[in-house]
């Protein structure tokens, strides 16, 4: 069972609605199957569609995580009007099959959280629990 950090949790859909309506993105940390930190990135196509991560940044992030004594284990984004799936061009881009993707959607009044692994292009949700 994949177990997130209730202030992940919170601090990823918080995230999402603060950049609204443009996509928020970042990375989720931690070791094992605990996602203990999550690292805001800056959307460098503020799109509403779609987001890129500023490669000096990730390498930035990357190392924080690091020195911290974590590993990046996932990809988060929002889905402003749209349900938490993933899309075309996210499997598209789902390159690594070791990293959680994470989807948070506003297209509801509340939020949604849904989280993939995806191997060889066929997702698959992953259950989680928050953990307090």
């Amino acid at each position: 069972m994949l177990l997130i950090n209730k202030d992940v949790y919170d601090e990823i859909i918080a995230h999402a609605k603060a950049d609204f309506p443009i996509e928020a993105c970042g990375y989720l940390a931690g070791n094992n199957n605990t996602i203990s930190h999550s690292f805001r990135l800056k959307n460098i196509d503020n799109s509403p569609e779609h987001f890129s991560f500023d490669p000096e940044e990730q390498f930035a992030t990357y190392k924080k995580a690091r020195n911290l004594g974590l590993k990046i284990i996932g990809v988060y984004h929002s889905h402003p009007y749209t349900p938490a799936r993933m899309s075309e061009e996210d499997i598209k881009l789902a390159y690594d099959e070791t990293l959680y993707y994470a989807i948070v959607s506003l297209a509801e009044k509340k939020p949604v959280l849904k989280i993939f692994k995806v191997n060889d292009k066929s997702v698959i949700e992953i259950n989680y629990e928050v953990q307090v």
